[in-house]
């Protein structure tokens, strides 16, 4: 395993998919916001958490492309179509798993089954990030294709 190409390569995937990220926001795709997210587990400020969010998202991103690099040398490739079809694998893992289980783990996030409460909150993704916007599980996959593709077609084994 080559340690400096997944650390470059996960640093341009994940600079790649965070844009893609805002993008679909900034285009009303979805309205869920990545950093704010994180960020708020963190800190209330929302402008400081979009920065901590920023830093932990990047971070989620390398350790992530060790993942992708482990399958690739399990494989023994690393294409930009085995990258996308990992992509897909973590999208579907995102939206089913770790985004509505996010409730339970986020100090500043509603839930789906209490109800109101005097502090503001953020409002939870739902199953498949459906709170968000009926776009918002294309936004999520387009970007997490695009992050396998980059780390599929430039790393080497």
């Amino acid at each position: 395993m080559h340690v400096g190409e997944t650390l470059i390569w996960g640093l341009l995937a994940t600079g790649l998919l965070t844009t893609l990220l805002r993008v679909g926001q900034a285009l009303h795709l979805t309205r869920m916001d990545t950093t704010l997210l994180l960020g708020t587990m963190v800190t209330p400020d929302r402008d400081r958490a979009k920065v901590i969010g920023f830093v932990i998202h990047f971070i989620n991103g390398w350790w992530i492309a060790l993942i992708y690099v482990l399958f690739f040398h399990a494989f023994g490739m690393a294409t930009w179509w085995l990258g996308a079809l990992m992509g897909i694998a973590h999208t579907a893992f995102i939206l089913v798993a770790v985004l509505p289980s996010l409730p339970g783990l986020h100090p500043r996030m509603a839930s789906d089954s209490t109800g109101p409460r005097p502090t503001r909150m953020l409002e939870p993704p739902g199953f498949l990030a459906l709170n968000y916007g009926y776009r918002t599980p294309l936004a999520v996959l387009i970007a997490h294709i695009a992050y396998g593709t980059v780390l599929g077609a430039f790393y080497r084994l």
